[in-house]
């Protein structure tokens, strides 16, 4: 899907990736490039979805895309945004810097830590 206008490049690492259910929000997007995060982060598994937690020696894999404020706007609708997950801006492992939607750690206390950095690895 060709994107006129302003656009904001998003990381998506979880139920908005490829085959997920809530994929479709990205009307039909495909990801520029599968890409990792700098290993800062911790990935965790909440049960239907994952959630990037700061502080952590992860490098995360996930898709990239280029959205509209449309878009955009139902992302951060899907993801509750700032009160549940926060955008914020973060590094990928090559140097570029993207949105992504990032939890507060002490929102979280169950959950199993996923080494990979693939929250898709243990569903395939």
């Amino acid at each position: 899907m060709f994107v006129s206008g302003p656009t904001t490049t998003v990381f998506v690492y979880g139920t908005l990736r490829q085959g997920e259910h809530n994929h479709a929000l990205l009307g039909g997007r495909v990801p520029q490039r599968f890409a990792r995060t700098r290993p800062t982060w911790e990935l965790v598994d909440l049960g239907s979805y994952p959630a990037l937690l700061p502080g952590g020696t992860t490098a995360v894999l996930g898709e990239v895309y280029e959205v509209d404020d449309e878009t955009l706007l139902a992302l951060d609708a899907l993801e509750e945004h700032p009160t549940f997950y926060e955008r914020t801006v973060i590094s990928l492992d090559d140097g570029s810097v993207v949105h992504a939607y990032v939890m507060a750690r002490e929102r979280v206390s169950d959950y199993e830590s996923l080494s990979s950095g693939d929250w898709l690895a243990p569903r395939r």
